[in-house]
């Protein structure tokens, strides 16, 4: 069976890696973005096959049309999302900047599982991969202070993914979060590590068996056997 794979915020940087790894491992693709344009154009340059298509996760409207256009998904990675907060604290980060950080980051994960995992519990399949930090508390690691509120919402996704995990435990659907590092993208223009790099990485735990673990927050360091 050919799986259908749908990545957010695909049309750069990490995300339009992973959704090329997924397309050479012969996967059904769709990429997103904001911009219609761009998803358009990212499908175009990804080959054959690539669907391109608009959906912005703060956005109740685009998330349902995309749902509805692009029909059941099997393989979600949810990986946009915002830094916009960075050489901050937390006694001087805009509060405008930390509200939108979390409207973007947590609660527009929130949205896209809302409404691409319930179809994945009724067909007895899906693997879903939250791209997260390691930037947050959870699983040994500590809350980075010059970026709070992209720290808080990363922190808020881990508690998320292992909330999800728990609801979907036995349905056939595996959810666990990742840390892909510190990757060189437009978020972070200085790093050397390119984002291909751990693409690979998300695209292995992006089509984990059955077998493989859920509710979990996954470096490349403990790649799943």
């Amino acid at each position: 069976m050919n799986r259908h794979a749908l990545v957010t915020g695909a049309n750069r940087g990490i995300g339009r890696a992973v959704a090329a790894e997924l397309h050479a491992r012969g996967l059904a693709l769709t990429v997103t973005a904001r911009d219609a344009a761009a998803a358009a154009g990212t499908a175009a340059e990804l080959g054959p096959g690539v669907r391109g298509q608009q959906l912005d996760v703060t956005d109740p409207d685009s998330v349902g049309k995309a749902a509805a256009d692009v029909g059941p998904v099997d393989i979600l990675v949810c990986n946009a999302g915002v830094l916009l907060d960075a050489g901050t604290g937390p006694l001087t980060a805009p509060l405008d900047l930390v509200e939108e950080t979390l409207r973007v980051n947590l609660l527009g994960t929130w949205r896209v599982l809302q409404t691409f995992v319930p179809g994945m519990v009724e067909r007895g399949w899906g693997r879903v991969v939250v791209v997260s930090s390691g930037t947050t508390a959870e699983f040994g690691g500590a809350l980075f202070p010059g970026a709070p509120g992209y720290s808080l919402s990363k922190s808020g996704l881990n508690g998320l993914t292992a909330l999800v995990a728990g609801q979907t435990a036995g349905t056939g659907v595996l959810v666990n979060a990742v840390n892909p590092g510190r990757v060189r993208t437009r978020m972070m223009p200085q790093m050397t590590t390119p984002p291909e790099v751990p693409a690979r990485f998300i695209a292995d735990v992006a089509t984990l068996p059955a077998s493989g673990p859920t509710g979990q927050f996954l470096t490349e360091r403990r790649v799943p056997q």
